[in-house]
């Protein structure tokens, strides 16, 4: 089921949006992953997560109109390991042979050890949560040697201005990747702009700020803990996993509104 396409698209399936002067986020399907330059002069970068099941030759092409003929990363990083974030990650990392970075908590599901629960449709009365056990595989992959940890003190391989934040409850080991030059938050799914359980908020990619996808978060404390540690950080800008970037005023009260209102928001209910 990991290997099979998965039939989900939104309205900005396969848009592309410089995001930042060196970050580049493209849409797949139903998930943003971000391209980071970290040398501009040398078309150097690193890619931050790796799309859905299936799409490695559509992020090659990417990667390719982006930064040249044959262009590959320095290194993947990885938020966490569901299938939407890491969808192409074994071909690419074997195909372009570079190291694929993730927290040591997330390790057991990336390496073949572990699984993930599966996807719970009680969470939510949407749609996508109510298709999800049908549609969104559980099951771990196996980076082998190739899987690399982000090391403890917070650093970001080939990534020198930013920081790895560790944001877990959506998974034990999720991170989300920050610099403080621009106040710049990649947040992977430790919180979204979209309800990601709603098949037409989805398709319609509704800019709104939720909680991770509830159907495949595992500790919804820990996940309201992580959003408090994301607000305390004061983004200026933010990139989810799933939806819109959002900024400025509607970001920092979005935020607010999201820790304070945690349960009803993105609590099963």
């Amino acid at each position: 089921m990991k290997d099979k396409l998965i039939p989900v698209l939104s309205i900005k399936a396969g848009s592309e949006k410089d995001v930042a002067s060196d970050v580049f986020m493209y849409t797949n399907q139903v998930v943003n992953l971000f391209f980071v330059t970290t040398d501009k002069t040398a078309n150097s970068w690193v890619l931050v997560d790796a799309g859905m099941p299936k799409s490695a030759e559509k992020i090659k092409e990417e990667a390719e109109e982006h930064y040249g003929e044959g262009a590959k990363p320095q290194a993947i990083i990885l938020t966490h390991g569901h299938f939407d974030h890491v969808g192409a990650v074994e071909e690419l990392a074997r195909e372009w042979d570079v190291p694929v970075y993730a927290h040591t908590l997330e390790k057991p599901y990336l390496t073949g050890e572990q699984d993930y629960p599966e996807p719970d449709p009680k969470v939510d009365e949407g749609l996508v949560a109510k298709m999800a056990p049908k549609m969104f595989p559980n099951e771990g992959i196996n980076l082998g040697t190739q899987l690399q940890l982000l090391p403890e003190d917070g650093k970001v391989p080939f990534l020198d201005e930013w920081k790895w934040v560790h944001t877990p409850g959506h998974t034990p080991g999720h991170v989300s990747l920050f610099r403080e030059r621009d106040r710049f938050l990649i947040a992977g799914d430790a919180f979204v702009t979209v309800k990601q359980e709603s098949l037409a908020k989805v398709a319609m990619q509704t800019l709104e700020i939720s909680g991770p996808p509830k159907y495949l978060t595992m500790d919804f404390q820990a996940s309201w803990d992580s959003v408090r540690k994301l607000r305390d950080l004061e983004p200026s800008v933010a990139v989810t996993g799933h939806g819109r970037p959002m900024e400025g005023g509607t970001l920092s009260e979005s935020l607010e509104k999201l820790v304070n209102n945690f349960e009803e928001i993105a609590m099963p209910d």
